[in-house]
């Protein structure tokens, strides 16, 4: 299995760990319909806009959402390309073979 560039390793480990708390999730199934803006987003999951923030800044390092400004709103929506290099990833997983039994360790401590 080929390793990641530098780049795409830091963009696995960051979309990982976006993608592991429920707000986010919650974010993203939303996104996956439509881009919104942060009042929608807060609305639909009941979170205040402060504690929201946080999360999109988690996504937006992430590379998982991109965000617009139209006048004084902000639009969400998702990079789908991210999305794309994380199901790469993953799925070089899934093809991998018979994994090799360890070697004998002969090194004493």
């Amino acid at each position: 299995m080929p390793t990641p560039s530098a780049t795409n390793s830091h963009l696995i480990v960051a979309g990982f760990h976006a993608l592991s708390d429920p707000i986010r999730i919650g974010v993203l199934e939303l996104l996956r319909k439509q881009e919104q803006c942060v009042c929608d987003l807060c609305d639909a999951l009941g979170v205040s806009q402060s504690k929201l923030s946080f999360h999109l800044k988690t996504l937006k390092e992430a590379s998982l959402v991109n965000a617009r400004q139209e006048g004084r709103w902000i639009y969400y929506s998702l990079n789908v390309s991210q999305f794309g290099i994380l199901t790469t990833y993953l799925a070089d997983y899934g093809r991998l073979g018979k994994i090799s039994p360890a070697r004998c360790c002969d090194k004493f401590y």
